[in-house]
């Protein structure tokens, strides 16, 4: 099994916060009365009121469930998750660092691919990790991160966790859960493996329960931001085995997810139609831009994602087009990374499909194919 931050194993800490819905839910009934959480409950909100609307304002006076049990509660009816393996937090991101402060702390050594989504090394390097980057795996058909590599360095560098984004950001490759299930019981016991699985639901096989089970030495972690819009109320939640989540909570900020974000959330999911239906349309423009641009010639990336990497020639030709497509008001992107500066990744909406657009790089690729 492995270890999690040596102090952890300690009794304690306890939150010493753990907020009216927490409190009523171990009471048993409800605290009407709230007289001693030190909350703004008498602000009236009346510029608030009268540019959001009451429903609003409602929500933005009190701490909100530290345990996030209404989203809980709807996550595991949808995805059929067991409750108990899921926590929620304020975003993606910040599942990342939590699971870097519970399980690996400063001077132990992670392992992830060079040039995956840059927000871990950039976690991790500031918790004073060790950082060993590995080379994807790259050949005229693929992109991807080298997973026998990863599981061979976790060993080499006795590392205390590999990071995995699946499907992987930039290049849209997914892993299956055989292969999930192949490389960590490739590592080393003691080694934790770090699932990124922010894009899960544009996966084609997103519904197989396989993705739902809490595994021994995983820790998955899921966004709201892309499948159901929620990126600017930073919420999303972790799903491992309920001991790993315990753990977790000892250094969690309790009060991370606001009352408004949870509400939102609640809102979204109870109306699933409008989520599926976004789902549905972002895979079919994501089908649109890839055949367009297959068509031009370009090497367009097998993508997982609501994005599409597309493959050009060189590092410095890709940064060429696009600071063209910058200079032009027209933002997509490329990996900061040398090891994956050759890729451009463009996102499936419906801006990117406008006749013309992206111009500059359609006229890249065409002349490529030419050449």
């Amino acid at each position: 099994m492995p270890r999690f931050a040596d102090h952890l194993y300690q009794p304690g800490p306890d939150n010493p916060l753990p907020g009216l819905w927490v409190l009523q839910r171990r009471l048993g009934h409800a605290l009407p009365h709230r007289l001693g959480s030190n909350e703004g409950l008498d602000m009236p909100h009346d510029a608030l009121r009268a540019h959001f609307g009451d429903a609003m304002a409602e929500h933005v006076t009190c701490y909100g469930d530290a345990e996030a049990l209404g989203l809980r509660e709807r996550l595991a009816a949808r995805h059929g998750f067991d409750l108990d393996t899921l926590l929620v937090d304020a975003g993606c991101d910040s599942l990342l660092a939590l699971v870097l402060r519970c399980v690996a702390p400063a001077g132990t050594t992670v392992v992830a691919s060079a040039g995956t989504y840059p927000t871990f090394g950039y976690f991790a390097r500031g918790q004073g990790c060790r950082l060993i980057e590995i080379d994807y795996r790259e050949d005229a058909e693929h992109l991807a991160p080298d997973l026998d590599a990863l599981a061979a360095a976790a060993h080499r560098e006795a590392a205390r966790l590999v990071y995995l984004a699946n499907p992987d950001n930039p290049t849209g490759h997914p892993y299956q859960a055989d292969d999930v299930a192949r490389l960590r019981e490739a590592l080393p016991e003691d080694c934790w493996l770090l699932l990124d699985e922010a894009y899960h639901d544009f996966r084609d096989d997103a519904a197989d329960p396989s993705f739902t089970r809490a595994l021994p030495g995983v820790i998955r972690c899921r966004t709201l931001s892309k499948a159901m819009g929620l990126a600017g109320l930073r919420i999303g939640y972790a799903i491992a085995e309920p001991e790993t989540l315990a753990m977790m909570m000892k250094v969690r900020i309790h009060y991370a997810v606001s009352t408004l974000t949870q509400a939102a959330a609640e809102v979204v999911l109870d109306h699933p139609q409008e989520v599926d239906r976004h789902i549905r349309e972002v895979i079919e423009r994501r089908e649109r831009l890839a055949a367009h641009f297959q068509s031009l010639g370009a090497d367009v990336l097998p993508s997982a994602t609501n994005f599409i990497g597309i493959r050009l020639s060189s590092e410095t030709l890709a940064k060429r087009v696009h600071a063209d497509l910058l200079g032009e008001g027209k933002l997509i992107a490329r990996p900061a990374h040398p090891a994956l500066g050759h890729v451009l990744r463009i996102t499936a909406v419906e801006d990117a499909l406008v006749p013309g657009r992206l111009q500059a790089l359609e006229r890249v690729v065409q002349q490529g194919r030419t050449a």
